[in-house]
């Protein structure tokens, strides 16, 4: 059998120069702006869904916030391979082993059929699998129905993840701002026409990402399709040999661990302050959208930087990949900055919008977001820290600082608050805040010793030494 050729187009590798050569800020910027904006986009997409479903009741965004919290546990396998086979990916391609990447991206395709096909067999059994999550009675009865078809959107956004990664990879973010910009704007149309001109249940809702995500699909299938370009797809390219699929399996596993720690962790938050009633649960989730409106762009910047380290790790230009931890920290700092300020400054007017004219609703939505917002400076500081961190390959380590986030920062406090305070809802805002800040902490501190080893073994002096008087006068 002839074996395929894996080559780059003209644009692929002019941004392969151009991320290994070129000004290092209009790299992070090129790749990180619309990948922020992509995240932002994603997190309208979530609060308009919320909107929309306060359109219903209070009891449906309750039920919207609780059923996704797991969804997004189960997403997060698919998320945790995607994100750590595109760091192999975006390896290869700055090493310049076109073939490989090749390989690498239709194996992944491979791999996420088989993901898919497990998701499928869930679908029968859940009631059973929403009782197991401990899911109110209640909720189980009004979203049963919208989960199903969220499992089934599950199985498409796994394929959308890849493609995104794989674009990412080549420097094509604009792509998948301009792609994720269309398929919200489907989204948001039939949403509407759904819920205010039907006057439809959230079941609906889940219908209308599914079209949504197929657009992104259809695409998918339509640019994977080179079979001579390095960035395709092809079946006979797929790979299970050790050097293709091992070193993405080695790093994705720990990524899909801390993604489905943190998600399950999540849902664990959900469950225990249901006892505080199901609109606590509506407002920690709709305080989670909120402080999503700033973490998502910078979990943007995080994925372009951590797609730009990995690319120059594989040209062996380990400086140029450490400096860009640094673009990546001050920007990243500056948004959390911005964004406390703003959400802060106008929070009655963004709960009221929330709460659909509830009063009491509103008061609980701020009561939580006061304190989440707290933390909107150090989740920034941890966002460079994981770019860095997932860029270089250490995913083992951010699996600790997930896990640590959720089951010893944010269980374990909530679970203290409840049995030793009378806080009452103010507990989940409490514990949001004060989790964020002690992750951030923690990733600092492994970041610090994690550059120092990077500097001794390669001979770097990443952080400038002050020059010495004799270095002072030659310099006069």
């Amino acid at each position: 059998m002839e074996k395929i050729k894996a080559n780059l187009s003209p644009k692929d590798e002019a941004f392969r120069n151009f991320a290994l050569t070129g000004n290092l800020w209009s790299v992070f910027l090129h790749v990180g702006i619309p990948l922020a904006l992509y995240q932002s986009l994603s997190q309208l997409f979530k609060i308009l869904d919320s909107l929309m479903a306060a359109h219903v009741s209070a009891k449906a965004v309750s039920a919207v916030a609780y059923l996704s919290q797991i969804n997004l546990t189960l997403s997060a396998i698919g998320e945790g391979l995607a994100i750590g086979s595109s760091l192999k990916i975006s390896e290869a391609y700055g090493a310049g082993d076109y073939q490989l990447v090749k390989s690498r991206i239709s194996t992944l395709f491979g791999l996420c059929t088989l993901l898919a096909g497990m998701v499928m067999l869930l679908i029968p059994f859940t009631t059973q699998f929403l009782q197991l999550a401990n899911t109110p009675p209640e909720l189980i009865h009004i979203g049963k129905q919208y989960f199903i078809l969220e499992l089934i959107g599950l199985m498409i956004s796994f394929f959308n993840n890849i493609y995104i990664a794989v674009e990412r990879a080549r420097g094509n973010s604009k792509r998948i701002l301009h792609l994720n910009f269309c398929a919200i704007v489907v989204k948001l149309s039939l949403t509407a026409l759904f819920v205010y001109v039907f006057n439809l249940g959230i079941t609906m809702i889940a219908f209308a990402t599914i079209i949504s995500q197929l657009i992104i699909l259809t695409t998918a299938f339509i640019n994977m399709r080179q079979a001579d370009n390095a960035f395709g797809f092809s079946m006979q390219t797929i790979s299970f040999k050790k050097n293709v699929v091992a070193p993405m399996i080695s790093l994705s596993i720990p990524v899909m661990a801390e993604r489905i720690a943190f998600s399950f962790g999540k849902v664990i938050v959900n469950s225990m302050s249901t006892v505080y009633g199901t609109l606590t649960v509506g407002a920690l989730g709709i305080s989670n959208n909120i402080s999503g409106m700033i973490n998502n762009p910078q979990t943007g910047f995080q994925d372009g930087g951590a797609a730009i380290i990995s690319q120059n790790l594989g040209a062996q230009k380990t400086e140029r990949a450490l400096e860009v931890f640094k673009r990546n920290l001050f920007t990243s700092i500056i948004i959390g900055t911005i964004g406390h300020i703003l959400t802060i400054g106008f929070l009655g007017p963004i709960s009221s919008i929330f709460a659909n004219g509830d009063m009491e609703f509103a008061k609980l939505i701020s009561t939580v977001y006061f304190y989440e917002a707290i933390a909107c400076i150090p989740l920034g500081i941890n966002s460079a820290n994981m770019a860095l961190l997932y860029g270089f390959g250490y995913t083992k380590l951010t699996l600790i600082i997930n896990f640590s986030r959720v089951l010893i920062f944010r269980v374990p406090i909530l679970w203290a608050l409840q049995h030793f305070t009378s806080l009452g809802s103010m507990s989940v805002g409490i514990v949001m805040s004060a989790s964020n800040i002690l992750t951030a902490v923690l990733s600092s501190i492994i970041v610090l010793i994690v550059i120092r080893q990077i500097c001794r073994e390669n001979n770097i002096h990443f952080i400038p030494k002050k020059p010495n008087k004799k270095q002072l006068l030659k310099m006069d």
